[in-house]
């Protein structure tokens, strides 16, 4: 940053994402969930470094997506090994060109063909009566679904989807999380983005929740939303906050990442916080947390 400050958007991040899964990452806006996925396709802005690893393994090889150069990312994994359902998908797709234009030309570019727009479509459940329609013509549900269509086009094993939901109603957030749900039944892997637990709760097989950079929770999700619920505090308290449970909003607010509290950075808002939360908790047996609650609560 300015000055030569450092931020650390995101920390410790560790997980692994197996064939034919579903990841959500949940968390409050701001948490850096959105940074990782940008990191993972090479996408952050010049001023930011990363560190570690990210290995997407394919079936002859392995490569690692932080170090990889703008060309391999550019020719060999955006698109192709990995396909990205973008949060905004009005600002996604080209507005001067049909969604028909766009799905031609990314075809051509992805396999080579020159045509087969009606079969990508229809992967999205894209109605093909639409096709040669423009961004604008187009209601949110059927932008989004225009923006899968282009993601699913080179069959990319592994699908990230960030905040795929944004803006839609509740019906249509059924539908998208249910195409996109679809897609892992048929053998993709998919990391969805979202602060909608509703929807993380409809479309994972696995949840991890992040609070100030940082994985808190890592659950399966059967267990996370029903019983015997979050072990964390933090990922109690946002399911504790939904209408259909407690309503019971969490106290405080989040940190600013520039400026964290030393220790366990949710410990100014945790009921539970002690002495032994002045030290920053580190991720074991799935949580990060000095006082969990017991797995079999």
């Amino acid at each position: 940053m300015r000055g030569g400050r450092d931020i650390a958007a995101v920390t410790d991040a560790t997980f692994r994402l197996h064939r034919g899964e579903c990841l959500a990452l949940i968390g409050e806006s701001g948490c850096g969930k959105s940074v990782l996925a940008s990191a993972l396709l090479g996408l952050l802005p010049g001023n930011a470094r990363t560190e570690g690893h990210a290995w997407l393994s394919g079936d002859d090889d392995r490569l690692d997506l932080l170090t990889a150069d703008e060309r391999t990312l550019a020719r060999t994994v955006r698109g192709r090994r990995i396909g990205l359902v973008p949060q905004s998908p009005a600002a996604h797709l080209t507005p001067v060109r049909t969604v028909r234009s766009q799905l031609r030309e990314t075809i051509r570019e992805l396999t080579g063909r020159r045509d087969g727009e009606e079969a990508a479509a229809a992967r999205a459940a894209f109605p093909a009566d639409h096709l040669d329609r423009h961004p604008h013509q187009l209601s949110g549900g059927l932008a989004q679904r225009a923006a899968t269509a282009l993601a699913l086009v080179g069959d990319a094993p592994l699908l990230l989807a960030d905040e795929p939901t944004t803006g839609l109603d509740r019906a249509l957030v059924d539908r998208t999380v249910d195409e996109l749900r679809a897609q892992v039944d048929r053998g993709h892997t998919l990391l969805v983005i979202t602060h909608d637990l509703a929807a993380a709760e409809r479309i994972a097989d696995r949840v991890a929740v992040m609070y100030a950079g940082r994985i808190v929770e890592l659950a399966d999700a059967e267990a996370f939303f029903g019983a015997p619920g979050p072990r964390h505090p933090y990922a109690r308290g946002l399911l504790d906050a939904l209408p259909e449970r407690a309503f019971t909003p969490i106290p405080g607010m989040p940190p600013e990442l520039g400026d964290l509290p030393a220790g366990c950075a949710f410990a100014p808002r945790c009921p539970r916080a002690a002495d032994a939360c002045a030290a920053v908790p580190p991720l074991t047996d799935g949580v990060a947390c000095h006082h969990p609650r017991s797995a079999r609560a």
